[in-house]
């Protein structure tokens, strides 16, 4: 339920088009809505300014379109990440207006009245990555970070093995308000990035890489014990975790 939603009700109590009883009804699923397998929470985007996402893994697509399904009716826009193709086509028969994005495995829906991005500050949030590789992991941030209101510009395939590549993007790198770096193998390209620019940078370790890599712990450990002041460090191939912390800082 976002403030819009609630705004609308409230205003149409102050103006005598609709009675307390029946406001009262609408509001009645606060703080959230039981609909026997899941209690979702329509109250979360009143309480921090970003609404419930669904987690599509392990779900069955009956349990996922349920849920979207009624989120959507008190949310402008709704989230879905690691979605199967298979999960989004059940989607689409009970939401048609779901968008699926393959590369980052995530459904977005926006309601009918806001198919127009509109976001909600000008400064930008930097994704950027080691490799092509990387990019599933970078486009489920960029796609979250756009979807809660940030202008968002894409860096890719700018890792340490080229460095050159990485320093001839330095304008754009500073130009952003927060960057987000995305890198597998051994993770070195968040504490080059956290050396080169003043804004916080929220490394992302990816699962991409050869055995020692060990499913993205070796990038993981490495960002951890980043050199770099100013660097964060959200869990293994959370791009969605990434966005969601950028968005908060980007939008203070």
């Amino acid at each position: 339920m976002d403030q819009s939603y609630l705004q609308n009700i409230l205003n149409k109590v102050a103006e005598g088009k609709m009675d307390t009883l029946e406001a009262m009804d609408k509001l009645k699923e606060l703080p959230f809505q039981d609909i026997g397998f899941a209690n979702i929470d329509q109250h979360r985007n009143i309480r921090i300014g970003q609404s419930e996402t669904v987690y599509c893994e392990a779900k069955t697509p009956e349990q996922v379109a349920a849920i979207i399904d009624k989120m959507r009716e008190k949310n402008s826009t709704v989230l879905g990440t690691r979605a199967s193709e298979d999960v989004f086509q059940h989607v689409k028969t009970v939401v048609p207006e779901a968008v699926y994005h393959s590369e980052a495995r995530m459904i977005v829906v926006k309601s009918k009245n806001d198919k127009k991005e509109e976001f909600r500050t000008e400064k930008i949030i930097a994704v950027v990555t080691a490799g092509t590789s990387d990019i599933p992991v970078a486009e489920e941030a960029a796609i979250t970070a756009e979807s809660m209101g940030n202008p968002v510009e894409r860096i890719y395939d700018v890792g340490v093995a080229g460095i050159h590549r990485l320093l001839s993007k330095i304008d754009r790198l500073q130009a952003a308000n927060v960057l987000i770096v995305v890198a597998g193998m051994e993770g070195a390209l968040a504490s080059v990035v956290g050396g080169l620019v003043g804004k916080p940078v929220i490394a992302v370790p990816t699962s991409i890489g050869y055995g020692a890599s060990f499913g993205g712990i070796a990038a993981l450990l490495a960002m951890l014990n980043s050199c770099a002041a100013g660097v964060a460090v959200v869990n293994i191939d959370n791009g969605f975790g990434a966005a969601c912390l950028a968005s908060k800082i980007n939008q203070l």
